[in-house]
């Protein structure tokens, strides 16, 4: 009946699905949840486009990523400046020349450059076995302490000195006063929300929502020549192994009768006695303005908490140890046994992906497949 069953109607899901229609092919979507656009579903609350799993930022610096994504939306100029709150005290994210004069009173690169070097002797690192070494080698002690660590041992459950050195390697540090948090080309929100992307991107392609794959596997499975697996791969084999861990996030979230809560996006909550990790103001996403450019005089936030992922929890972030890392490889093997069955994503491969590589990837698999 069709050529192409796509599960998981998220990014990947949604590319694929996509150019598979574009290249003349027959294709159902389906999805176990309500709604399409994956973890990137926003959904309108007095006006307001609510991340409902968290914040997300597009951001790349491909020309092909963005010129193919810019055909299902406008993108607004929306540029991520978080704020960390460390007991009050106020710190620009990323590391810049603000967050450093405000940290030691330094004016000069050159003398933010000798404090943290400074530090970093102090401390004797050479050679950084795990985060806290790797964030104190980039940054110091005192950002270390009063910015990275309690956010980190929150976001993950686990002391930094327990967690690899790579998560933190991509931390932006930066000499200069650009409170850009990302060091990208094109950036911006997809104005109207991403499930109005999503939806351009899936028009004409039949989707059924609210279905189960795995519980009527084999009678889909009958109804196409492949299937696209975005879901996670584990769960594909039955945790025939074991289960793959995952971080989730659990969020509290209001609507408030007020205009502007806190004056930004973002703003990380650093000090280890707070319990959430962040909150999201969700309407600066799009500079407090519906799509007709008038202010909303309501505000919608959420607070993020962290949490260890249980069977039956949202897997968010994949632990991407050695010891998971190691499980997903005998997963993998499993999955390049399955001949009519293409594996995806942030869960179908258990990676961390931002939206630009989930994009980039399955353009790529696109090509491969579709060719």
């Amino acid at each position: 009946m069709y050529d192409y069953l796509v599960v998981g109607a998220g990014l990947f899901g949604a590319v694929f699905a996509q150019q598979a229609k574009a290249q003349g092919k027959k294709v159902l979507v389906i999805d176990k949840r309500s709604h399409i656009a994956g973890n990137i579903y926003t959904e309108k609350t007095e006006g307001i486009n609510v991340h409902k799993y968290g914040a997300h930022i597009f951001h790349t610096n491909s020309k092909e990523v963005w010129n193919y994504i810019t055909q299902f939306a406008e993108f607004n100029r929306y540029t991520n400046s978080p704020v960390a709150n460390y007991y009050g005290e106020l710190y620009s994210l990323p590391f810049n020349m603000y967050t450093f004069n405000k940290m030691w009173g330094v004016i000069t690169p050159q003398q933010a450059a000798e404090k943290i070097e400074q530090q970093r002797k102090e401390a004797g690192i050479t050679e950084p076995k795990n985060l806290e070494e790797q964030a104190i080698s980039l940054v110091g002690v005192d950002i270390y302490e009063k910015l990275v660590k309690h956010y980190t041992e929150k976001q993950w459950g686990r002391k930094c000195t327990e967690l690899p050195s790579f998560i933190i390697k991509r931390l932006p540090v930066r000499f200069t006063f650009d409170n850009n948090y990302f060091n990208a080309l094109y950036q911006g929100i997809p104005m109207g929300g991403y499930t109005k992307m999503i939806a351009n991107m899936l028009e004409g392609i039949e989707v059924r929502l609210g279905v189960d794959y795995l519980e009527s596997k084999a009678e889909y499975d009958a109804m196409a020549q492949k299937v696209v697996y975005t879901g996670p791969i584990d769960a594909y084999f039955g945790y025939s192994l074991g289960y793959l861990e995952y971080r989730s996030v659990r969020f509290d979230t209001e609507l408030l009768d007020t205009d502007n809560f806190q004056g930004n996006a973002v703003v990380n909550y650093t000090d280890g006695e707070t319990p959430y990790t962040r909150i999201i103001e969700h309407k600066w996403f799009e500079f407090g303005k519906d799509e007709e450019g008038n202010m909303l005089p309501k505000t919608v936030i959420s607070r993020e908490h962290s949490s260890e992922w249980n069977p039956g929890d949202e897997p968010y972030y994949p632990v991407n140890d050695d010891k998971n890392n190691g499980l997903y490889a005998q997963y993998k093997a499993l999955a390049e046994k399955e001949e009519k069955v293409i594996f995806g994503g942030r869960l179908g491969e258990y990676k961390y992906y931002d939206m630009d590589a989930v994009i980039e990837k399955a353009l790529n698999v696109c090509r491969e497949e579709l060719k």
